[in-house]
């Protein structure tokens, strides 16, 4: 039986460079090669990465036989077709962020997946970070109490430009589907799925959500999450509980580090948005305030390269901390919320 998964990669932007730097801090996995519609990014890339195989034409990598799993980080808009193609191959995939660009596209892929009995995962790299093992660990043993309370933002200022990506509806730009998906996705894999959705966007010239707010009901407590082009957010994600108050420091997309507060004094604080606090929190002990470190080496995206090649190794078709229904339901919200008319 393969200890390793050999990878290849669909495409060549920002992302893809960190993907495969992480390879060398992932023990059960190896990049074997790249594939970008342009040749000479596809050969950069290659060298760049310790002369691994190129090449411009897609199909090729998918009927590589020496590709066990190809990791997806084209275009949004070409997550669905890539995906497809990779799957009747009888490739495992990993696609990055958002899964699709739609909840119709997300039910192909998995039904595709169904068809070929073959592995498919959304790369929402966050739940699969040590910290947010935490998390999950102390919700589990209820060392906050009831939870009360969650609220999140992930904003960026971005310029608006009508051709760049982040605001292109037919390349499956807004901030929901680029920002927004981390604290949805947080919060399903935290909580599972609400009971009820609420939120409302404002658009940008071009069509697509430049901000966003949304509200997810629960038993007992909302989670109010807010994402954005038109600011630089706090970009922290807090659980607000009956004994306890825990904040993902930011950015908590790439958490590392968590602080806890248990005195009436350090959770008033904590939950100020307020930077002045948070510098002070990192370097000096606080009463009532615990602070715990999960630094990790390179970009942190080996975690969830270890995870997909661990359970395409084991021959299952899901991981049980991101399945697809999972990611269709994170869909399903932004689609909800973008039903709506915008706001002026």
């Amino acid at each position: 039986m393969r200890d390793k998964v050999r990878w290849g990669i669909a495409g060549t932007g920002t992302i893809a460079n960190s993907f495969a730097s992480d390879f060398r801090f992932a023990g059960n996995a190896t990049l074997v090669a790249v594939s970008s519609r342009s040749a000479s990014n596809a050969a950069a890339f290659a060298t760049r990465f310790g002369g691994i195989r190129s090449s411009h034409d897609i199909g090729a990598l998918a009927a590589a036989p020496d590709i066990d799993a190809v990791y997806i980080a084209s275009p949004n808009a070409l997550h669905r077709d890539h995906a497809a193609l990779f799957l009747a191959a009888g490739k495992a995939v990993l696609v990055e962020k958002p899964l699709t660009t739609s909840v119709a596209d997300a039910r192909a892929l998995e039904d595709a997946a169904a068809i070929s009995g073959t592995f498919a995962m959304e790369a929402l790299w966050t739940c699969f970070l040590p910290a947010i093992a935490e998390v999950r660990a102390r919700l589990r043993a209820e060392r906050l109490g009831t939870i009360r309370h969650v609220r999140a933002e992930l904003a960026y200022e971005k310029p608006f430009d009508p051709n760049n990506r982040f605001f292109d509806p037919a390349l499956g730009g807004g901030s929901l589907l680029d920002l927004g998906i981390y604290p949805i996705a947080l919060c399903l894999n935290l909580f599972g799925q609400p009971k009820s959705i609420g939120g409302n966007w404002r658009s940008a010239p071009t069509g697509v959500d430049v901000s966003a707010d949304v509200r997810l009901a629960y038993d007992g407590f909302d989670a109010d999450l807010s994402c954005g082009f038109d600011r630089d957010g706090h970009n922290r994600f807090v659980i607000d509980g009956e004994r306890g108050t825990l904040v993902i420091d930011a950015p908590f997309l790439k958490a590392s580090r968590l602080f806890v507060a248990t005195s009436a004094l350090a959770r008033k604080l904590l939950t100020s948005t307020g930077e002045t606090f948070f510098r002070a929190a990192r370097r000096i002990p606080l009463p009532g305030l615990k602070r715990f470190d999960h630094a990790f080496p390179g970009n942190g995206l080996q975690f969830e390269i270890e995870a997909a090649s661990a359970a395409i190794l084991e021959g299952r078709r899901e991981h049980a901390l991101m399945p697809l229904s999972r990611s269709i339901e994170a869909l399903e919200i932004i689609e909800a919320i973008r039903a709506k008319a915008p706001h002026a």
